[in-house]
């Protein structure tokens, strides 16, 4: 016999034992469990096994905070917080006093976008202009150089055009992609009008158009004293029927804005009535005509009085006639001695 088929027969003889033992603890487990026995001591096991943590117990929060966060939406603080940091912002904007200059940025930045997609101003027609230059029509409707024709604002530039004096009215009209259209009414200059000594140029409807700073209007005609202003349409185109006057008047004064003198050339002041203005004018050309009354040596002719006519010699002509008067008096008293 050798020790090779010994060993063998030994092992395959041992093999169902180890299968029945197997068996039995299996068993046996599985009791335990169906009991809570292992349950307990696996339970019992991993506490004494795991260190122990001291457990945090948080307060309970304030009666208000608790109302917030039950009605209060999640990631509402975040909104508000948002909200707050854009209002400090705007109220620096405003206290720094850089909203122009905000407003501005913002603008140029529309327009340059709107000018690379191909609406930038390419041409301008302006009709109408006479007195003011297209540079100045555009800088006055605030078009630049960096305005697009897709942000133009046309009623925003009309109204503007409008409020120039020079300007009675406007139409404004954006053709695109990139062509704008000005019409313009200008006003025309019509008189000059002194008033505490600053004088001015006016329209016909009154309208100061601007100070009196150019000689091209020195040939314009020249009315004085407040309210003279929207006057002086109605006395001038009087005055115009009557040219002996009209020709040789300097100056029309309105006075106590009722009533007109007229100041000639030659220093004469004549006092117009409040009333019949035109019958007065007739009769002081008519004097004229007949006994040469601009040419004599007086400084005034009062015509207000309906009834008379009251001269004022000057100095000289008033010492002259005074002279004359005792010359002729003393001759008459020569002559009754």
């Amino acid at each position: 016999m050798d020790g090779a088929g010994r060993l063998a027969r030994s092992l395959r003889s041992l093999r169902p034992q180890a299968d029945l033992r197997a068996a039995a603890i299996g068993a046996a487990m599985l009791l335990r469990e169906r009991l809570g026995f292992g349950r307990a001591s696996a339970k019992s096991f991993l506490a004494k096994s795991s260190p122990t943590k001291p457990s945090l117990e948080r307060e309970p929060p304030p009666r208000l905070i608790a109302l917030i966060e039950r009605h209060v939406p999640h990631r509402a603080g975040i909104a508000a917080t948002v909200l707050l940091l854009l209002a400090s912002a705007g109220f620096g904007i405003v206290r720094g006093g850089h909203v122009v200059e905000l407003t501005s940025a913002l603008s140029d930045t529309r327009n340059a976008i709107a000018n690379s997609a191909g609406f930038r101003i390419t041409a301008v027609a302006i009709n109408g202009r006479k007195q003011l230059s297209q540079d100045e029509i555009l800088a006055i409707g605030g078009v630049s150089g960096r305005s697009s024709l897709l942000f133009l604002d046309a009623a925003a530039v009309r109204e503007a055009l409008k409020a120039n004096p020079w300007i009675a009215d406007a139409t404004v009209l954006k053709l695109y992609p990139g062509r704008l259209e000005i019409d313009i009414v200008e006003r025309s200059a019509f008189a000059l009008w002194q008033e505490e000594g600053r004088v001015s140029v006016i329209a016909e409807d009154g309208a100061v158009l601007e100070p009196y700073l150019s000689r091209r209007f020195l040939s314009l005609p020249l009315v004085v004293g407040k309210g003279a202003e929207t006057q002086a349409r109605d006395f001038l185109a009087l005055l115009s029927h009557y040219p002996q006057v009209h020709a040789v008047t300097e100056a029309a004064i309105y006075v106590g804005e009722r009533r007109w003198n007229l100041r000639l050339k030659d220093g004469l002041d004549v006092r117009l009535p409040e009333h019949d203005v035109s019958d007065a004018l007739a009769e002081l050309s008519r004097l004229d005509k007949e006994e040469k009354l601009f040419s004599r040596d007086i400084v005034a002719v009062d015509m207000r009085l309906p009834d008379r006519l009251i001269v004022q010699l000057s100095d000289d002509a008033a010492i002259a006639r005074e002279k004359l008067f005792d010359d002729k008096k003393s001759k008459k008293k020569a002559g009754d001695a």
